[in-house]
């Protein structure tokens, strides 16, 4: 009977302990189960939205006993940097962009040169007038990170730029419409630039339109930027800036002209492509023709494969 006793005892210890066990998974499926809701007295709105892209390209050539000749050794790097921070709260809106670029080519018959250098930082604060229409004001500023040369032949080179030299600041109030997230378009009848050439050897050259010597030329005039920043399909994505002036002050209907298109196309696990393409044209900026006085449409595109990510 104790024997009995005991068996059962031992049983029913068991039993629950597995019904206690069994509930315990079960509360503890049940709980992994559940979907979080938000508390509704919980009423915060995201008001910033951050992100922005990088993407790096490289490329190596070497040749050895090549009998279609050709430079022994060639490597090209290329570096883009896109960030932006994106403020909406109520009627308010607060839009920042930064681009950086910077490309060398190193080869064994050109030595390094340089074959991008971009900074472009674009500030608008904006209060929402009705529907896409904002009462917006303005800065920007460009300019590179390095000295710059164009090579006339082989073995001479002429310095063309350095960092703030050039240096474009613009201050603009007027009209911004953005019918989208990815599309902006910003209109200034009033706007205020200056052009900064902080190198004494260029300065001394009047380059840029600044007068032989000093650092700073102010310029009024109208101002006209457009922004695209969209996903075509998906992990294809197109990103442009168009910026027009016309200086009141000289020859107004000479627009100045600075134009960004890039295209980057995620191919897989971030490695992808990019192709872009650059227009500028400064009728101050003289320097081109037969006898190195006129201004000319400068062109810059690029092909590159490498790595890219979001953030």
């Amino acid at each position: 009977m104790k024997k009995l006793a005991m068996a059962v005892v031992t049983v029913f210890c068991i039993t629950v302990t597995g019904i206690a066990q069994d509930k315990t998974v079960q509360d503890l499926r049940g709980e992994s189960g559940k979907t979080i809701k938000k508390d509704e007295s919980d009423t915060t709105v995201k008001t910033w939205k951050t992100g922005g892209m990088f993407n790096g390209t490289v490329g190596q050539t070497s040749l050895n006993n090549w009998a279609a000749g050709g430079d022994q050794f060639s490597f090209n790097s290329n570096g883009i940097l896109n960030l932006h921070a994106f403020y909406k709260k109520g009627i308010h809106s607060w839009d920042n962009s930064l681009d950086l670029e910077i490309g060398y080519i190193n080869s064994t018959s050109l030595g390094t040169r340089k074959t991008n250098d971009r900074i472009d930082l674009i500030s608008k604060y904006g209060c929402q007038l009705f529907d896409h229409m904002y009462l917006t004001g303005l800065f920007n500023f460009r300019s590179q990170f390095t000295a710059g040369f164009t090579y006339p032949d082989d073995t001479t080179k002429i310095k063309t730029s350095n960092f703030l030299s050039p240096a474009y600041v613009i201050v603009a109030a007027g009209m911004d419409w953005k019918p989208s997230p990815t599309f902006s378009l910003f209109l200034s009848p009033i706007t205020s630039r200056w052009v900064i050439v902080n190198d004494d050897e260029l300065s001394a050259k009047g380059a840029y339109g600044v007068d032989s010597g000093k650092t700073v030329r102010n310029e009024i005039g109208a101002y006209l930027t457009a922004t695209v920043n969209r996903e075509i399909i998906k992990n294809l994505t197109y990103k442009a800036k168009l910026d027009l002036f016309s200086n009141y002050k000289h020859n107004p209907q000479n627009i100045d002209v600075f134009m960004t298109n890039l295209i980057s196309m995620n191919v897989y696990k971030g490695f992808g492509f990019n192709v872009g393409a650059d227009f500028i044209y400064d009728d101050d900026q003289k320097s081109f023709g037969k006898d190195k006085n006129a201004a000319r449409l400068q062109v810059r595109q690029f092909i590159g494969i490498g790595y890219q990510r979001k953030f």
